[in-house]
């Protein structure tokens, strides 16, 4: 498809996406006041509706591997975009992320993530944070779920590489839950800033968990080695010439 029409089309589609969110909004905010189910509804409702419409607008297609975890376990997942947080939160039942402090003041988002027990951090105060979230989850004041962590601390894009942040091991070891890492590609079609979107087939891959227990500086570096390894052979997968192509 000729450049001028994909632009057109992604712009077509970055619009709806956000009438879409706030009309979704309109609809299932009183009843998630009720009851924290509907905001999950809401929230799964919306990345279903964003994935579809990525593929019938912009030929982008997504697709889960792996064994989606629906216990209460920590994710630790390669972060590209806003896509892949679409796609992970489409797949596992209760989600949660660790966040920016300054997304709870977004319209929408903000509500939403605070009804699903996303955790604000304060990126100048992220040792308190840390901590006080690991006392949430071992007092049971935390929701059950499935805790999203970016282990590289922001979106990193296709093909560059940023070094693994501690806060994701002290997690591993203080809540003593088991980590799943997750690989993606999404950065190819779906950069992180910009509105271009390419068609081509988006991946979130679960990858086998790492089980509770475990040394912290060993499992760091298996997850580093998993998700990196991971994301390059869905990237090259993808055509993207600056991943590794592993056999």
């Amino acid at each position: 498809m000729p450049y001028p029409i994909q632009w057109i089309l992604s712009l077509i589609f970055v619009i709806q996406m956000y009438l879409a969110m706030a009309l979704l909004a309109i609809v299932f905010t009183p009843l998630a006041i009720l009851k924290r189910d509907y905001a999950y509804l809401a929230c799964r409702t919306y990345c279903h509706w964003v994935r579809l419409s990525a593929r019938w607008l912009v030929g982008l297609k997504s697709e889960i591997r792996g064994e989606v975890p629906t216990d209460e376990v920590l994710i630790g997942a390669k972060h590209q975009s806003f896509f892949d947080i679409i796609l992970i939160v489409s797949a596992v039942p209760r989600p949660k992320f660790i966040m920016k402090k300054q997304l709870v003041w977004t319209p929408i988002v903000g509500y939403y993530a605070k009804r699903i027990g996303c955790v604000a951090v304060d990126r100048g105060k992220r040792g308190q944070a840390i901590k006080k979230m690991i006392a949430d989850v071992k007092s049971g004041a935390s929701l059950p779920g499935q805790l999203i962590i970016f282990p590289q601390g922001t979106r990193v894009a296709a093909g560059a590489h940023l070094p693994y942040k501690i806060g994701t091991g002290v997690l591993y070891e203080q809540t003593e839950q088991p980590l799943v890492p997750a690989a993606t590609n999404v950065g190819v079609f779906w950069p992180r800033h910009g509105v271009y979107r390419k068609p081509g087939l988006a991946v979130v891959e679960f990858l086998p968990r790492i089980d509770a227990g475990r040394e912290m500086k060993e499992v760091m570096a298996e997850l580093e080695t998993t998700v990196e390894t991971a994301s390059d052979r869905l990237m090259a997968e993808a055509g993207f010439e600056g991943a590794v192509k592993t056999s």
